[in-house]
């Protein structure tokens, strides 16, 4: 395979989500760049300001773990899956492309799930002083159950009034104390989502 590099040697290279799909960042690389992301499975980029190679994560911790690299079509731009472990933003997002120019009229992400959990993990690594999210983390296990149950018990009582807009809001209250107990129990979504489709795909068996 011969990629096409630009007059000075660079190549763009799109940073996506293995998980979630979500874009994370565009940076360049040049051929050894290239190569030390193949072989360090981490991922390097060439920084033209600075004019030398970067690993990203280095300064941060936020290293991005590489699962996969193809090149479009033309040969002449790189697409880098990985599994990040944390924010790809110098700002703290988690994706670099966060200003909205045309809204989808759709936001639905399937993987925002994902997201939030990353950052419930980033902020239990990073602590900042006010946030909520810390503070369950500090009053540890038995404070993060009781918010499961004070949700829940808001859930139906939305439920019951049959309104949807606040069912909706209680749900999402819930699915976040959820993610945070999960953070706070050393279980990842992916291990929940397993079980899912271990049961999914037994009771497609039982119907048959």
């Amino acid at each position: 395979m011969k990629l096409k590099y630009d007059e000075k040697g660079l190549i763009p290279a799109i940073v996506q989500d293995a998980k979630t799909g979500q874009v994370l960042m565009l940076a360049y690389m040049n051929s050894e760049s290239l190569e030390k992301t193949l072989e360090t499975k981490t991922t390097w980029f060439y920084s033209r300001s600075r004019g030398e190679l970067w690993n990203k994560g280095y300064t941060s911790d936020h290293y991005q773990d590489v699962v996969s690299v193809a090149a479009d079509c033309d040969f002449d731009t790189l697409l880098v899956r990985v599994h990040p472990r944390g924010p790809a933003c110098h700002t703290g997002e988690v994706s670099c492309f966060y200003n909205g120019i045309l809204d989808d009229p759709d936001p639905l992400d399937r993987g925002i799930l994902y997201g939030e959990f990353e950052r419930i993990l980033d902020r239990r690594a990073n602590p900042i002083e006010g946030s909520y999210t810390n503070y369950l983390f500090e009053k540890g296990v038995d404070k993060i159950c009781k918010k499961i149950g004070e949700e829940s018990a808001e859930t139906i009582i939305a439920a019951k009034n049959d309104d949807k807009k606040e069912l909706i809001a209680e749900s999402a209250d819930l699915l976040y104390h959820l993610n945070v107990l999960w953070a706070n129990q050393g279980v990842h979504p992916d291990d929940v989502m397993v079980e899912v489709a271990k049961r999914y795909r037994e009771q497609k068996r039982k119907d048959k």
